[in-house]
C-alpha cells in the first residue's frame, strides 16, 4: 500500500519493539511500523485469519519512560516475508483506551524511535 493512501500517519520503528499476546503472556513479534488505527508485526509464527487479538507493548513517553499500551486487534492480512521463516501481519485496533491512543498519537508524531 502506498503512503498516499493511508488515512493516519505511520511511523515505521527503527528500535525494537516487542509485542506480547496477552492471552498466552508470551512474545507474538515486534513492531515494523504502527499509526493510531492499527500496526504492522513481523511475527516468526503465522496468524490465523481474519482473528482477535489481545495484544501489550511498550509505548515511550516522554524521555525514558514507558508505559504499556495494551490493544484489541483485529488481524487484516498476512504474507510471508522474505526472510524465511517469518511473517509480514497487517492489523487495526479494535479496542484502545483514550490514554494509549494519546499516547501512541504523541509516539507517532515525534522524531525518536
Amino acid at each position: 500500500m502506498n503512503e498516499e493512501a493511508r488515512r493516519t500517519p505511520r511511523r515505521t520503528l527503527d528500535i525494537n519493539v516487542q509485542v506480547i499476546d496477552m492471552m498466552t503472556d508470551k512474545p507474538m513479534g515486534r513492531i515494523s511500523n504502527i499509526s493510531a488505527t492499527g500496526m504492522l508485526l513481523i511475527t516468526r509464527t503465522p496468524t490465523n485469519d481474519n482473528a482477535l487479538y489481545q495484544l501489550r507493548f511498550a509505548c515511550p513517553k516522554g524521555g525514558t519512560h514507558e508505559v504499556d499500551c495494551e490493544v484489541g486487534v483485529n488481524q487484516v492480512w498476512q504474507q510471508p516475508a522474505e526472510t524465511p521463516g517469518m511473517y509480514w501481519v497487517g492489523t487495526h485496533f479494535i479496542a484502545i483506551s483514550e490514554q494509549d491512543i494519546a499516547c501512541l498519537q504523541q509516539w507517532i508524531g515525534a522524531g525518536d524511535g
